[in-house]
């Protein structure tokens, strides 16, 4: 089940035949973690009892906190080669995620499938909206040093056009541009930076980014306090620099790699390799379409770990299975806000609701 995922073309699968496929390897998943890590072994038999899970919406979940407080993972240690941080302001605890080969490998793959079913099977001249520390440090292993990394691979020519105090490099963005500006170019920063320290930096400067292509996520609820939605986003990058496409994401260093990215109809749309369930917060049955409610994330990706079912901080609502005027199947939503009195995550947090509002 888990190759025919990775073979099948993103988002051409109806449903219900990938739910069955998903299923399958989320069951394998949860009877892995179940024989190979006692903490989830316990959690998961207090909480859900044993037995495989006939539904998708059955599948055993663990609250995406528990990572900040528990140290699980399904290897031995000397399988383990990284460690991966969720980002946090002083004071606050981290999520640890214990990464082995096997692991690392899904994600990639299911990366690669994700990013080049949106930016095509070419490597674009890409523009790096960050400064060159944040990859840099090799003794960092941070959410967002993990999502830079992970994205430059779909890139070439890459160049960054912030210095270390997050200044912008005039005199090196316009001689990107005159050299790439003319055809599809990749763009990559997280949002209150591309923001702050990008679009706001170009206004009046006569910069055409109108064939760039911009990746984005990550320090949405600094947006928020400023009352920034994501449809005003895109009008300031169309108003700074022509820029027309442009497309958030969502997902957790808890489950990296399988992210959700946004179509063309201003949703977040599952992957094959995941799925999305709102949950009601009372009785926590799955909500309604249209209905929000508490998201829960599943991935067939975290082997090294018990990551494949979570249940998160996050408010969203879904919008429908299989209808999206993109053609896009599968399940499309969008992420509104935090659960109230969650513990806020830091800037470097890989989030950005699609379609959210102020």
């Amino acid at each position: 089940m888990l190759q025919e995922l990775f073979d099948r073309p993103q988002y051409s699968l109806p449903a219900d035949e990938k739910a069955q496929l998903l299923l399958a390897d989320l069951n394998a998943l949860t009877r892995h973690h179940t024989s190979y890590c006692p903490g989830y072994r316990r959690l998961r038999e207090a909480l859900f009892g044993g037995g495989d899970a006939a539904t998708l919406s059955d599948v055993p979940y663990l609250p995406v906190s528990l990572f900040k407080t528990h140290r699980l993972l399904s290897v031995p240690d000397a399988d383990v080669f990284k460690v991966l941080t969720s980002s946090g302001t002083t004071g606050q605890q981290v999520s640890r995620i214990y990464l082995d080969r096997e692991t690392a490998r899904r994600q990639t793959a299911a990366l690669t499938k994700i990013m080049t079913s949106l930016l095509g099977p070419r490597r674009l001249p890409m523009l790096i909206l960050d400064s060159p520390s944040t990859v840099a440090d090799r003794t960092q292993f941070s959410a967002r040093r993990a999502a830079m990394l992970g994205m430059m691979p779909f890139g070439h020519s890459h160049v960054h056009v912030l210095d270390e105090r997050m200044e912008l490099d005039m005199d090196r963005l316009k001689q990107f541009l005159v050299k790439f500006g003319g055809e599809p170019f990749l763009l990559f920063g997280f949002t209150f930076v591309v923001l702050k320290y990008f679009c706001q930096r170009i206004l009046d400067r006569g910069f055409d980014c109108s064939n760039g292509i911009l990746v984005h996520g990550g320090g949405w609820k600094k947006l928020e306090q400023e009352s920034v939605s994501n449809a005003q986003f895109k009008a300031a990058l169309r108003a700074a620099c022509g820029l027309r496409r442009v497309h958030s994401y969502y997902g957790l260093v808890e489950q990296i790699g399988s992210i959700f990215v946004e179509g063309d109809d201003g949703y977040l749309h599952a992957s094959n390799f995941a799925e999305i369930i709102v949950r009601d917060p009372v009785t926590w049955d799955v909500a309604p379409t249209g209905s929000p409610g508490v998201v829960q994330v599943l991935s067939m990706l975290p082997w090294s770990y018990p990551g494949h079912s979570l249940l998160t901080e996050d408010l969203g609502i879904v919008h429908g299975v299989d209808d999206s005027p993109t053609g896009r199947r599968g399940t499309y939503f969008s992420v509104i806000g935090r659960v109230p009195n969650a513990e806020l995550r830091g800037c470097s947090d890989t989030r950005m609701p699609a379609g959210a509002t102020s």
